[in-house]
């Protein structure tokens, strides 16, 4: 069982922005950038590519939608993505806030405190649709 499963299940907590039957988002705490935040399928999958056509579109959908709801919560020039999935065997798109390419690079992180990441959780989970 994944560390997101565990997550997914309740028996770990997260900052979460949104959820429906598939999907949920939450930020990631080991961020890249502030609002750095992390999509995932519900049902477990360790490849992107191993998900059905349908899950696949639907996971974009969703991450679109966040993605949307990120930019008008975070301050930045784009919202970056990407599924690289080696460190976690769960599927998981991860949209970043970005200003320039060292914040894609994983290699830069920030700290934010508790009080940080529940507020900006709830300002991108207020301007999901």
């Amino acid at each position: 069982m994944s560390i997101f499963t565990k997550i997914i299940s309740g028996e770990i907590p997260c900052y979460k922005i949104a959820e429906n039957d598939e999907f949920i988002s939450f930020l990631d705490i080991n961020p890249n950038a502030k609002g750095h935040a992390l999509v995932v399928p519900k049902r477990e999958e360790n490849k992107l590519f191993d998900l059905s056509k349908d899950e696949y579109n639907s996971l974009m959908d969703f991450s679109y939608r966040v993605a949307k709801a990120l930019e008008k919560s975070v301050p930045c020039k784009r919202i970056g993505m990407t599924v690289i999935g080696l460190e976690v065997p769960h599927v998981h798109v991860h949209l970043i806030p970005i200003n320039e390419m060292a914040d894609m690079q994983f290699q830069r992180k920030i700290s934010l405190s508790k009080e940080e990441f529940e507020a900006i959780a709830k300002e991108i989970s207020g301007n999901f649709i």
